[in-house]
């Protein structure tokens, strides 16, 4: 059997943020709209809803559930992600403490419980 040639490929370890290891602008904010439609999306999945169900639960039109959907999240803000969490029955909870670095700039974190 012949040797494969093997290829030395660089790995760079992930900030955990994708969208800033991409060099995106607005990253923090996408991570957190991601973070929070993933949310919205198991939600709506545990709760069984189709997408007209949750469109109604919501306030919205089913466009904009299949657009939540399929994380097409440019005309959703984070608050408004919120609220959907809230009107699908769950608590938002919102914390201030203090940075993890002196000198480093705050960050905005979403975490599950």
């Amino acid at each position: 059997m012949a040797k494969r040639a093997t290829k030395h490929i660089p790995i760079e370890a992930s900030s955990g943020n994708v969208f800033a290891d991409l060099g995106l602008p607005d990253a923090e904010d996408l991570d957190t709209k991601v973070r929070l439609a993933v949310k919205i999306n198991r939600m709506v999945a545990a709760q069984r809803l189709n997408q007209v169900t949750a469109a109604a639960r919501l306030n919205v039109s089913q466009p904009k559930i299949s657009a939540l959907k399929n994380y097409r999240l440019d005309g959703f803000s984070v608050e408004r992600l919120m609220r959907f969490i809230a009107a699908l029955g769950e608590d938002v909870k919102i914390s201030f403490g203090p940075r993890k670095t002196a000198g480093s700039r705050g960050r905005l974190l979403v975490q599950r419980p």
